[in-house]
């Protein structure tokens, strides 16, 4: 991985973006990102989670693509299945993720409009990190026979079919009819990786992003791995925390985020 590609905006975004993920790191520890059970009315306006979800994640999906088809090489066979990578991802994480919370339609805002400008800023930067390296500034001719491409590509969707378990199982923790009484009720997640971790939705997603930095061989996708875990290890560890402290019978075994370690 080369850190300088003689593009001076691309390097200064990407040198700001590794700035960026320093901050987060230092600050992410004290501060639990307000939405969901760790909303809070003192970082201003609240959303909905699926509004607020949605509207966070949208730039990922317009920023990627509108700079990667201005790449000179999107058309090649390999740029274009990263692409479709990312399209996958984001159709899932972007659209049907939020779509698909069971959050009660009349319930109290559950996602600070803070998170969702903070998270345009690192959304819109990873969109143009990868989608600029891809499809213009990447050499990727004969990656179709490295190892790295194949090995990145099988973990990235292993880690993938894992989060969508893992998401349904925690969506599925609160009932349909539950939602619409306008009940906020909490469960002990189990079966799966949750027989190990309090978050395997994080543990897949962090992984997920590796694999996809190996495949890809790029620092633009290090840059989403490192925001990526610079969020959800901290918030990986309230969570749990949170668990514990809610439910007496919680899992003594289980671990916030590492199986055994963590």
């Amino acid at each position: 991985m080369d850190w300088y590609t003689g593009d001076s905006t691309y390097d200064l975004v990407l040198t700001l973006g590794f700035v960026y993920v320093g901050l987060v790191i230092v600050a992410a520890p004290f501060v639990a990102t307000p939405y969901g059970r760790f909303a809070s009315d003192k970082f201003g306006i609240n959303l909905g989670p699926r509004l607020g979800w949605f509207l966070m994640e949208l730039p990922a999906t317009l920023v990627f693509f509108a700079v990667f088809f201005c790449g000179s090489h999107w058309s090649e066979p390999v740029p274009l299945v990263f692409a479709a990578m990312w399209a996958l991802h984001y159709a899932n994480r972007g659209f049907y993720f939020p779509l698909s919370i069971r959050a009660p339609k009349r319930a109290k805002g559950s996602f600070s409009l803070l998170v969702v400008a903070t998270g345009w800023l690192a959304t819109s930067m990873h969109g143009y990190l990868n989608a600029a390296y891809l499809s213009e500034l990447g050499d990727y001719r004969g990656w179709f026979s490295d190892a790295r491409f194949w090995a990145g590509l099988v973990f990235y969707y292993t880690c993938y079919a894992f989060t969508l378990h893992s998401d349904s199982v925690i969506r599925n923790l609160r009932t349909k009819e539950e939602v619409a009484r306008g009940e906020r009720v909490y469960r002990i997640p189990r079966g799966g990786l949750f027989r190990w971790v309090t978050c395997p939705n994080y543990l897949c997603e962090i992984l997920g992003w590796a694999g996809f930095a190996v495949c890809t061989w790029s620092l633009g996708s290090v840059f989403v791995l490192g925001i990526t875990i610079a969020n959800l290890v901290p918030r990986a560890l309230s969570t749990h925390a949170w668990y514990r402290e809610r439910f007496a019978d919680y899992p003594k075994q289980r671990k916030a985020l590492i199986p055994f370690i963590l």
